[in-house]
């Protein structure tokens, strides 16, 4: 299963973090957009070009001691076709390099809409007597919230193409708790419910370690929330978003794990991206700076987990 793979990457890299790959033209040094901007001129083919130098960059530096990335769609898409296209261009460098992809696009529809979804990120697509995958990431993350009929479709293509989703269940921001944290019925709480149905989605893809291709996003800034459903959700890997910048730390997160210090990736992306910044290193040492908040993040969360 795909999770397996995940998780080999994350023990041969002694390391459980992903990062997270959301360049804004802010974030990039000024030497990557002037030279992206003196040949493409600043149109969206010149930033989707600046874009993609920036991961690049990234990827040389991290790909050796961080096990995966995590490019977030929307930050691709802001820049039309021309974004979209560097997305494509990341997945494919990520992968050529090694890492397992998690494409973070919260896909959310029913039927053969989400089995386009499905399609797109995940699976093939057939283009006359071809077969080609069209973003061909590893994971995908997806809204659960419309039921059944929006998971179901994504679950084939995991069986048959080694793939794995993670659905949201309790996230990481502050109004989170508007609607999940809300009590149904039965006396549990909405993310309870839904954590219960990825246990029940993902129990006939359980791969070696113990884990579905079913995961759930679950957020470092709620420690608590997240140490009760590592404990009623034990088949499910878990995706740990608001580590670093929106607050959580390496001690909030120690509770996503299981006995075997397995069973959860955590997600750093500004903290990574713009470590140069905070490091007050020049721009063209950005790459060298994103590894050294890299090795310090792994090491801060080893620490608590092992």
């Amino acid at each position: 299963m795909s999770f397996d793979r995940l998780i080999e990457k994350i023990r041969l890299t002694g390391n459980p973090t992903v990062a997270g790959l959301d360049p804004k033209l802010d974030f990039i040094p000024k030497y990557i957009l002037d030279a992206s901007f003196a040949e493409y001129g600043e149109t969206p083919d010149g930033a989707a070009e600046a874009l993609f130098r920036f991961n690049a960059g990234l990827i040389d530096a991290l790909y050796d001691i961080v096990p995966a990335v995590k490019p977030q769609c929307a930050y691709y898409e802001m820049y039309g076709w021309q974004g979209v296209r560097a997305l494509k261009r990341t997945v494919d460098y990520a992968k050529q390099k090694g890492m397992f992809v998690i494409t973070d696009g919260k896909r959310n529809d029913i039927g053969t809409t989400m089995e386009a979804y499905s399609t797109a990120h995940l699976g093939t697509v057939a283009i006359g007597s071809e077969t080609v995958a069209a973003f061909g990431a590893d994971a995908l993350t997806v809204n659960g919230y419309l039921g059944t009929d929006g998971i179901a479709p994504l679950l084939g293509v995991c069986k048959e193409q080694d793939k794995g989703i993670f659905v949201l269940v309790k996230t990481s921001n502050p109004s989170s708790g508007e609607l999940q944290d809300r009590k149904l019925d039965d006396g549990r709480s909405v993310y309870e419910t839904m954590g219960e149905k990825c246990e029940k989605w993902g129990e006939d893809t359980v791969g070696k370690y113990g884990y579905s291709a079913v995961g759930a996003v679950v957020g470092a800034t709620y420690p608590e929330q997240l140490n009760l459903l590592r404990q009623a959700m034990p088949h499910t890997f878990f995706l740990v978003p608001g580590y670093g910048a929106q607050g959580g730390s390496a001690a909030d997160v120690r509770g996503a794990f299981d006995e075997n210090s397995l069973g959860a990736v955590i997600n750093s992306s500004r903290a990574i991206m713009c470590a140069y910044k905070k490091q007050g290193r020049d721009e063209k040492e950005y790459a060298a700076a994103a590894r050294a908040e890299a090795i310090r993040m792994r090491d801060e969360i080893n620490s608590y987990i092992k």
